[in-house]
């Protein structure tokens, strides 16, 4: 039954009162999620944990990782996450099994799939040979355990304590065998000016009545869960790129393109569609560049992303993003901010800016050719 036509439980409207502080002082409680794990390393000077082999010593062309794929590896994780103690009771007096019900009953964004995603398994992207490593996972994976143990964490923050759950299962949130992590890509778009060399760039407001991660937050763009484009079988090899997901996204959160590119019926034809093989081609010319910047896990609700940029020559740029969609499917962007050290400086002061988001921009502006 939707929670339109129904009043919430006591419970139910406990747990979404704790949801809306969590959004209201998200970067608050990022920064005191840090003081759970002090020998962590931080990434920019952000609340973003990581791992040394984590990091590059500089940026790293996206293309240059490569991708293993092991559907069957075995972890150490249990088949069930713990149970969160902070789900709430349902109006016949049961009680809710996973944090991803409860959002999809009490607080469903616009779109809320438990669609397939690749598991990230390992990472190594300091050395000479970058590589990240996959298998199968689903989008719930991580809604059932990080943004249980956010959660969790929010009523802990707020009224001292909270019961043993999710959060207090998981030591180590950078330890990739103690629990399902799914991948997102957090892109900084920058246009340069191949004139006068001046760069500017996208910043996106993140809607909550449209995203079930990180709403009211602002964020790099474009953002997305490394994942197949649908469910069909094809999509899993057909997809399995770093840029192809990028591009998607670009297509999606810049160009206001339908999440669903028919790949139900067939695999994306990439060579065959215009917008990607313009963005593929100018990665060959030189007018297009992709880079890695490193890896990070949201201390709050460990959230993982690979941070990436991509700088486009103005004409490329202003060919395929002329006319931004400002309005999207998750939010709002904003017009090109100025790419200068004191702009990425005043806009994490001044915004409540997502820890992937803010050491993308530090990293990449202390560290892109």
């Amino acid at each position: 039954m939707s929670t339109q036509s129904r009043t919430l439980t006591d419970s139910e409207q406990a747990w979404a009162r704790t949801r809306s502080y969590l959004r209201e002082h998200r970067t608050e409680l990022d920064l005191a999620a840090t003081g759970e794990y002090p020998d962590a390393h931080r990434v920019a000077d952000s609340a973003l944990l990581a791992r040394r082999e984590w990091l590059p010593t500089s940026p790293i062309p996206v293309n240059d990782i490569r991708l293993d794929w092991s559907p069957t590896e075995a972890l150490s994780f249990p088949a069930q996450p713990p149970r969160s103690s902070v789900l709430p009771v349902r109006a016949d007096g049961g009680e809710y099994e996973t944090y991803s019900a409860v959002v999809g009953d009490v607080a469903a964004p616009t779109v809320f799939e438990n669609r397939p995603t690749y598991r990230l398994l390992h990472a190594e992207l300091a050395g000479q040979s970058p590589t990240l490593r996959f298998g199968l996972g689903h989008y719930f994976d991580s809604v059932d355990v990080g943004e249980a143990a956010a959660h969790e964490f929010a009523v802990a923050y707020r009224d001292g304590q909270v019961a043993p759950g999710v959060r207090a299962a998981i030591t180590d949130p950078c330890d990739l065998g103690q629990r399902r992590a799914n991948l997102a890509i957090s892109t900084l778009t920058i246009r340069r000016d191949v004139d006068t060399g001046n760069r500017s760039f996208l910043l996106h407001w993140r809607d909550p009545r449209k995203v079930g991660h990180a709403g009211g937050m602002y964020q790099v763009v474009p953002v997305g869960i490394f994942q197949p484009s649908g469910y069909a079988e094809w999509n899993t090899g057909n997809d399995f790129s770093l840029w192809r997901n990028m591009i998607r996204e670009f297509s999606e959160e810049l160009c206001g393109a339908d999440e669903n590119h028919g790949s139900e019926q067939a695999p994306i034809g990439y060579e065959s569609w215009e917008f990607a093989s313009k963005l593929t081609e100018g990665l060959d010319d030189g007018s297009v560049e992709a880079y890695c910047l490193g890896l990070g896990v949201d201390p709050l609700s460990f959230a993982t992303d690979l941070l990436t940029a991509v700088i486009i020559d103005a004409p490329v740029f202003d060919e395929l993003f002329g006319e931004i969609v400002a309005d999207n499917d998750e939010g709002h962007v904003l017009e090109l901010q100025p790419f200068t050290s004191e702009r990425v400086e005043q806009i994490i002061a001044e915004h409540p800016i997502q820890a992937a988001g803010a050491a993308a921009l530090r990293l990449a502006i202390a560290d892109l050719p």
